[in-house]
């Protein structure tokens, strides 16, 4: 039997385990309801890396650029081998089930495990698919997928190349599923109680069109033509400055429509309370606030064991 044909991890253990990826680098063992936190950046960055290859054949070659760059230590195998020992002790199965050594490098297997960033893809991807249909339904599962982060992803593991990458592939992914939000938020009519959140959007993302667009959208929809005008001559402004080119063809086009109060620009829906959104919401933000206390916990536990030595 192949390293690939072993069994995965036991189901009952690893369907209650978790790879988050969605901030710091944890894997939450269900059975237990603990977080476990490699303790160094060399685990950390290791663990995600495997965990985003998931299934693939990793060389020692990538592991090691991805640990330690153009500058590995002279025994750079044997240092990673150690490395990979540690984290099968650290994961809640017995190691071997998880990582697999291989003749050329390592592999991880999910088996029944979850990733948070599956989840993450899963919910905002079925939130965007609801957007123009169903915009109610759209935005609690966005609000559900965006309650999955807390922080940026990969915080604290991103120096190498492939954690970089995915980090970035993440955080455009985030944006997007913010958007979709937004625009389900101004089709459901709340277009007056989005308008300080896309002002801190565009702040914080000011070469991002879409949520230029928004804004607009949802002044205008409040009876604030010329502030949604004033909107369109700041994205210009920052557009020209910082990359030299005029704004887009969408951005363009919704300032004709609202120069024009053109019917194209779509109507706002009557707006009625939701309070199957609202629990959502809810249950959303209680997830989240737990996920803090088990980071807070996991801080707390860290710096005991220092002080401890």
């Amino acid at each position: 039997m192949t390293v690939l044909d072993r069994p995965a991890p036991a189901a009952a253990r690893a369907e209650a385990t978790e790879f988050r990826l969605l901030g710091p680098v944890v894997v939450y063992d269900g059975a237990t309801g603990t977080g476990i936190v490699p303790s160094g950046p060399k685990q950390r960055a290791l663990l995600a890396t495997l965990v985003i290859h998931a299934g693939e054949r990793l060389s020692v070659d990538r592991l090691v650029e991805e640990l330690w760059g153009d500058r590995p230590p002279s025994n750079a195998p044997n240092a990673l081998h150690t490395h990979v020992a540690r984290l099968r002790r650290l994961l809640p199965a017995p190691g071997h089930e998880w990582i697999s050594t291989l003749p050329t490098g390592y592999l991880l297997r999910l088996g029944r495990a979850s990733t948070d960033v599956a989840r993450f893809i899963s919910l905002s991807g079925q939130g965007r698919a609801a957007v123009p249909e169903d915009p109610r339904h759209a935005t609690r599962l966005l609000g559900h997928a965006l309650s999955l982060w807390h922080g940026q992803a990969l915080q604290d593991s991103r120096n190498g190349p492939l954690c970089t990458a995915e980090a970035d592939r993440l955080e455009e992914q985030r944006l997007t599923a913010l958007e979709a939000l937004y625009e389900a938020n101004l089709n459901c009519g709340r277009c007056a109680e989005s308008i300080c959140d896309l002002e801190r959007l565009t702040a914080d993302h000011p070469l991002r069109e879409r949520f230029y667009d928004l804004l607009m959208v949802a002044l205008y929809r409040s009876g604030r033509q010329a502030e949604a005008l004033g909107v369109y001559e700041r994205a210009r402004r920052r557009l020209v400055a910082v990359l030299g080119v005029e704004p887009g063809p969408a951005l363009r086009s919704r300032l004709e429509a609202v120069l024009n109060h053109s019917p194209a620009l779509p109507a706002a829906r009557s707006h009625r309370p939701d309070l199957a959104a609202q629990v959502a919401q809810l249950q959303a933000r209680i997830e989240q606030l737990e996920r803090n206390q088990e980071d807070l916990l996991r801080r707390i536990q860290v710096r005991e064991e220092h002080a401890g030595r």
